[in-house]
């Protein structure tokens, strides 16, 4: 029973702040502490729930996030950037099942923290025409390699937005959010306890729970921040400019369309 755990920041409990994702600062070491503390209550829910793999994916920024040292012995991590797949490098079709912890909802929404891939690139992103968060096109990703995305945990609008696509996902309401940058958190010790039988439930679930799946041909449409960001997205070969800000690639998989994302993400620091 391999577990596969996609870790970001901004959905954590006691995490409301730009400051508390950007390294250099007090606040995100001990954010940085939190959303390793999450991480090993999910682990050891999993345990419990009869996993016998776990592989950690640090997810968020600069992707070097996590405290090795203080990270639960059951565990492996990956960490840095660039790398495949990026929020789900090292996934594959042999994994049981997918968390996505301290997630947030995507661009352009509600929720502490919103955002999808790149705050400054994109104000919206959508595969087919339907428009996705981070945890809604690395899920397609995962569907895509028959898994299931079995748990996620973040703030209220998180959880509305994500059920639409993982409807048979147990859920983890972390905080509730107040604003982009406000939020009523549960308390610490609640939040990671909530965590732990969340990520038992979805082990022991995990083959009941289907996949969720978004049928070829596709199309990643980017609304981008302005209009030279979509001038710089519009550049590459097979892009189409759709209107002022907006810039559509065709892509042979869903885990292309994730790559032409991420290639434009890159891009845009150019433009900062």
């Amino acid at each position: 029973m391999r577990i596969y755990i996609s870790s970001d920041i901004e959905g954590v409990a006691g995490v409301v702040s730009p400051q508390q994702g950007q390294p250099g600062n007090g606040e995100y070491e001990r954010a940085r502490r939190l959303m390793t503390e999450e991480v090993n209550a999910a682990i050891e829910g999993a345990l419990e729930g009869g996993a016998t793999e776990i592989l950690v994916n640090d997810a968020h920024g600069p992707m070097t996030n996590l405290l090795p040292e203080l990270l639960h012995p059951a565990a492996e991590l990956i960490q840095g950037k660039p790398k495949p797949l990026n929020m789900f490098a090292g996934l594959d079709a042999g994994h049981a099942a997918v968390f996505c912890l301290g997630y947030h909802a995507r661009a352009s929404e509600q929720g502490v923290l919103a955002h999808t891939t790149n705050g400054f690139a994109f104000r919206a992103v959508r595969l087919n025409g339907r428009p996705l968060g981070e945890a809604g096109i690395y899920g397609a990703y995962a569907g895509s390699l028959g898994v299931p995305v079995a748990l996620v945990s973040g703030d209220d609008r998180c959880v509305a937005e994500l059920r639409e696509h993982f409807p048979e996902a147990e859920f983890v309401q972390t905080k509730q959010a107040l604003g982009n940058r406000a939020a009523r958190s549960l308390p610490l010790p609640a939040a990671r306890a909530a965590l732990r039988e969340g990520a038992a439930r979805a082990v022991r679930r995990a083959g009941a729970i289907p996949s969720f799946r978004i049928d070829g041909p596709y199309t990643l449409e980017l609304e981008m921040g302005g209009p030279a960001l979509a001038d710089l997205a519009a550049t590459l070969p097979p892009a189409e400019r759709r209107d002022g800000v907006t810039v559509a690639l065709p892509a042979g998989s869903v885990a292309d369309a994730i790559r032409w994302m991420n290639a434009v993400s890159a891009m845009s620091a150019f433009l900062r």
